[in-house]
């Protein structure tokens, strides 16, 4: 029993001597322990900033056409297939044309109808003349009769029933001759009306024959069959009774753009003839060089599905922006056998790159912070320049903490300039060379205050950004 009492006071002693030691060493490292926040700086330096302004977009031919059946019936004959080359006026395919051309011989029937009619007008008109002419000679003996039964009916050598009659013979002759007149004119109209039914048919059979050569499919361009819709025997709709079936889609796959939608936010730094870095997802760690062309002036999404103009702010505001893709960046891609690296629809992103600075002061974006103005005027400095134009507004400025003696950091406010993703301009406030706190995020945006001390520790910095990259 002595025995064990012994052994337990013996570790009571061993485990009371490491507790001390443990407490020794804990206050000896905390004394030596260096005092003030620990983070990591970077000084000021000259550097080279290009702004851009990114978004994803598809590829596209620049010249794309779809090509519709103008009639409607069925495909009798499809005699190209999707990626065939092909040219300008070269045969498509063709819609069953036995309809249109029971159609032609029937409007070929009434042209002939119509000019029978004319003949047989003219042929009225002739007779009517005759019969006018007729009556003309008719008219100028009765009158002779006349005139010499007047005389001798004055000499009473004939009656007046005689005298009457020859009188009244004269008078229906003259209403013959006005009848034969406007017989005459009659058949004159007769004969536009049949002339303008002669027009009318041909018209008609022009049309008609115009239904029958539409039967027939041709390219209007030349290209690639960059898309097929349908299949031989498959029935497809006319342009002429609604929008139509599209048969297919020739492109020029030489000459390839990328159709981008940027923010509304982003559209004022935009502009015509800016440089544009191209990825395109089918060809990694490529980059090709691209040229902006067109700026849509309307929002893609202005007309809802209805067809009313949107004028809710729900949805984000986009314009489409068009982009050249320069060949001479993909001419390495360029192979016999395949002539057109590119396909449309496939995905791409485009880097607009809407500003360049070359030898400016600039910082890593983490280092610039927003405050309130009063923390400046708590710290001492004089009231913060206004930061009205700019999206922070009155209510915040920007800061950055710079590096003292003593390892004191000064809450210096700074106007910033364009910045990429890594840096940004510095246009007043901070000059090159000058050591500024650069992080973590906590002390930069929340713990550092005017006069603090710190402690750098740029090593720990550097492995904890290797650790997030692997």
């Amino acid at each position: 029993m002595e025995q064990k009492k012994n052994r337990n006071n013996k570790w009571y002693w061993i485990g009371g001597a490491v507790l001390l030691l443990l407490i020794v060493a804990v206050a000896i490292k905390n004394r030596n322990t260096e005092k003030g926040i620990s983070v990591q700086t970077e000084k000021a330096a000259l550097r080279t900033i290009v702004e851009s302004v990114e978004a994803s977009g598809k590829v596209f031919p620049k010249t794309e056409v779809k090509i519709s059946s103008d009639v409607s019936g069925e495909i009798v004959e499809l005699l190209v297939n999707e990626g065939d080359s092909v040219t300008r006026g070269q045969v498509l395919a063709r819609v069953d044309p036995e309809a249109y051309q029971s159609q032609v011989e029937r409007a070929a029937a009434g042209v002939n109808s119509a000019r029978s009619a004319v003949a047989n007008s003219r042929s009225q008109l002739q007779s009517a003349k005759a019969q006018k002419e007729q009556i003309e000679a008719q008219l100028m003996n009765a009158r002779d009769i006349h005139k010499r039964n007047e005389k001798l009916y004055k000499e009473g050598v004939i009656s007046e029933q005689e005298y009457e009659a020859s009188l009244a013979n004269v008078r229906t002759l003259e209403a013959n001759l006005r009848a034969a007149e406007a017989n005459i004119k009659s058949a004159e109209e007769s004969i536009k009306a049949a002339e303008f039914q002669v027009r009318s048919a041909e018209a008609t059979l022009k049309e008609i024959n115009t239904s029958l050569k539409r039967t027939t499919i041709y390219a209007s361009m030349s290209g690639i069959v960059s898309k097929l819709n349908v299949e031989k025997g498959e029935r497809v709709v006319g342009t002429s009774m609604m929008a139509g079936t599209e048969i297919l889609r020739i492109a020029d796959l030489s000459e390839m753009e990328i159709q981008v939608e940027v923010p509304e936010n982003d559209l004022p730094r935009i502009n015509l003839g800016q440089e544009v870095q191209i990825e395109i997802d089918a060809y990694l760690d490529r980059k090709f060089k691209g040229t902006v062309v067109e700026i849509a002036h309307s929002a893609n999404n202005l007309i809802s599905a209805a067809g009313t103009v949107n004028l809710t702010s729900e949805q984000v505001t986009n314009f489409v922006i068009t982009i050249d893709i320069d060949p001479t960046s993909y001419a390495d891609l360029v192979k016999a056998g395949k002539p057109y690296p590119f396909r449309p629809g496939m995905s791409a992103f485009a880097k607009i790159l809407t500003n360049t600075k070359e030898d400016i002061v600039s910082l890593p974006i983490q280092a610039v912070s927003t405050r309130e103005p009063k923390e400046l005027e708590k710290a001492g400095k004089a009231k913060a320049v206004s930061q009205s134009d700019s999206p922070l507004g009155d209510d915040y400025v920007e800061v950055v903490f710079v590096v003292e003696e003593g390892d004191t950091v000064n809450m210096v406010q700074v106007k910033t300039g364009i910045q990429d993703d890594e840096y940004i301009e510095i246009v007043s406030g901070v000059s090159e060379g000058q050591e500024v706190v650069t992080g973590p995020y906590s002390a930069v945006s929340k713990k550092l205050k005017q006069g603090d001390h710190i402690k750098r520790d740029n090593e720990k910095n550097d492995g904890e950004e290797n650790s997030e990259e692997e």
